[in-house]
């Protein structure tokens, strides 16, 4: 079961890729004095990651900003160098952060960590996405396996 709304966003690090390398950066802190959405997909250069959650969140960017949010963030159980690529790829770098979750800590930390053993693909993020507000979780859109619909970026923009 993930966190339930109210709880506040897990204080875990992840990592992105700029031109001074690797930095690490904690969610927690990206929201404790604004708002974040956050989405997570099930892994970077995926076909319905590629074609549409990710360009949806980059094509409705301002919008969100419009509506008060401070960062717009994408994650994913990949390393840094993978998440930067696939945000240039999809010029996604200059609008929303691309947080890698290499190890999964910070889905298993939300409670939506899935075991993709089976098919080859390892541990992976459940495909999700959250509103925080002040460091707290307001809002939390997780699709049903193999959905992609609650987490898309215009439902998750229309409750803002």
């Amino acid at each position: 079961m993930a966190l339930r709304l109210g709880d506040p966003v897990p204080d875990v690090c992840v990592q992105t890729l700029d031109h001074n390398g690797i930095a690490t950066v904690s969610v927690a802190a990206l929201c404790h004095e604004s708002r974040l959405v956050l989405f997570a997909v099930p892994g970077a250069f995926t076909p319905a990651c590629s074609a549409r959650h990710l360009p949806g969140f980059v094509e409705l960017a301002a919008a969100f900003k419009a509506k008060g949010v401070a960062t717009l963030a994408c994650t994913a159980v990949n390393d840094a160098f993978v998440m930067e690529a696939w945000g240039r790829v999809n010029n996604a770098n200059a609008t929303v952060r691309m947080l890698a979750d290499g190890n999964g800590d910070f889905a298993r930390a939300m409670e939506l960590l899935q075991d993709a053993r089976p098919f080859g693909r390892g541990w992976r993020s459940q495909r999700y996405a959250m509103i925080a507000d002040g460091g707290r979780i307001t809002h939390l859109f997780v699709d049903e396996p193999g959905a992609f619909e609650v987490s898309a970026a215009p439902h998750v923009l229309a409750h803002l």
